[in-house]
């Protein structure tokens, strides 16, 4: 059974792997793309959020998939079939997102964990086992995320383009927008973050204290506080890049730095600090998929019985997941980064930065609406959404068609190769 553990190990640290190959683009895609930071600053700070992510808060989002993503009292009687399936579910996601990957294209993680499920429990008890409103509303989730994402990051991008980047003098109108584009940028993504970073301390003030606030009112007040020190830094800083040149309009370039624009300085300060936001939200998130499975096994090999409810999720599985994460960025990485973030439409830190803000208004609108939505579907239709605002022929649709394959093959490949793979073990092993 160890030898067993170890090679369930292994394999959840291969898709893992995958995973932060392919999906940490999501993060950190728009910001190389836009020559905010480079991808060897990219990979190092994507990698300490995504681990620290994973291993702070991954636990809530494996705990569910463990027991959630397939009805677990169906194989009450047989535990070993469910073993074999999460075995099955593992190989197939880590090999469509692995050869995903090798093309350059972003795939959502989410939907070939499902359409993996979905596979090994058509073959081990029958088509009804399958949860067909969820695969209903992934796929409604496919189609109107995009275009969500795209309206959005479109709306914002317009409105920094008419106010500021078309104006005669952009510093003047950048200072007088900061306020609102710090409080938009801490607002969405605090209401992602903050709740779960602040959730200890709201914990020790009920509990040791003996104070009882209300759940938000940590996040918020943190929030406001978080808004009004950006703003401050960032007029600060707005009026020291300011100084080093002599007019907006002829800039002179910084030869430290790829961006010559002062007002583009800025933003991609903003744009940096948004990819770190979602590097943590898709770390603590993300790993769900990659280590739930082994979850599960582990549980069931201590304990003899299925996962029917909640369970603990030991330390050492997620920092297995942050790492496999890490190292799949690290290595494979720099392909899905550049297709995100170069080879849809070139972008300037202003407009990465609306992507960025439109993809997580996009995933936080889904979630309260209980739509199960994909990050690199959201990221791509605010890519989009920026290129039909700039220029139409700007965008190289040839690179979206290779996307959207992926996106509509995802499910049904990751279904295929599970059920394949079930049907092999079935006969080999159960």
């Amino acid at each position: 059974m160890l030898i067993t553990l170890v090679a369930v190990a292994l394999l959840a640290f291969y898709v893992a792997w995958n995973l932060g190959a392919n999906d940490v683009a999501n993060a950190m895609g728009t910001s190389v793309g836009s020559k905010a930071v480079t991808l060897k600053q990219a990979i190092i700070i994507a990698g300490v959020l995504e681990f620290t992510g994973a291993v702070l808060f991954g636990h809530e989002v494996t705990e569910t998939l463990a027991t959630k993503i397939t009805n677990p009292l169906l194989f009450a009687a047989t535990p070993q079939v469910l073993v074999a399936g999460m075995v099955t579910v593992l190989i197939s996601c880590g090999v469509w997102l692995q050869i995903a990957t090798s093309r350059g294209l972003p795939v959502s993680s989410s939907h070939a964990v499902v359409g993996a499920i979905a596979g090994f429990s058509w073959v081990a008890l029958g088509v009804g086992a399958i949860d067909w409103s969820s695969i209903g509303l992934i796929t409604i989730g496919w189609v109107l995320t995009p275009l969500i994402s795209g309206a959005i990051a479109a709306l914002f991008y317009s409105q920094i383009k008419h106010w500021i980047l078309d104006q005669p003098n952009q510093i003047v109108q950048l200072q007088e927008w900061i306020p609102w584009l710090s409080t938009s940028l801490l607002g969405v993504f605090g209401v992602i973050v903050l709740p779960s970073l602040t959730q200890p301390l709201t914990n020790f003030v009920i509990e040791q204290v003996g104070f009882n606030i209300p759940a938000y009112d940590i996040p918020l007040l943190t929030g406001a506080v978080a808004a009004v020190g950006l703003t401050i830094i960032s007029w600060r800083q707005l009026g020291d890049l300011g100084k080093t040149e002599e007019s907006i309009q002829s800039p002179v370039p910084n030869p430290q730095s790829p961006i010559p624009s002062p007002v583009e300085r800025l933003f991609a300060r903003f744009q940096l600090l948004s990819a770190c936001f979602v590097a943590f939200a898709h770390g603590s998130n993300d790993v769900g998929n990659a280590i739930a499975p082994l979850a599960a096994i582990v549980y069931i090999n201590r304990t003899g019985s299925v996962p029917t409810d909640g369970i603990t999720i030991p330390i050492w599985i997620l920092i297995l997941g942050g790492a496999g994460i890490v190292g799949g960025l690290a290595v494979w990485g720099k392909k899905v980064i550049a297709t995100i973030g170069e080879n849809i439409i070139a972008l300037q830190p202003s407009s990465g930065f609306c992507a960025e803000l439109a993809t997580a208004t996009t995933i936080l609108i889904a979630s309260r609406l209980g739509l199960p939505v994909s990050t690199s579907h959201a990221l791509v239709g605010g890519v989009v959404g920026i290129g039909l605002v700039q220029n139409l022929k700007s965008i190289k649709f040839k690179t979206l068609q290779g996307i959207a394959a992926a996106w509509l093959i995802t499910i049904p490949v990751s279904a295929v190769l599970s059920a394949a793979i079930f049907s092999i073990a079935r006969i080999l092993f159960l």
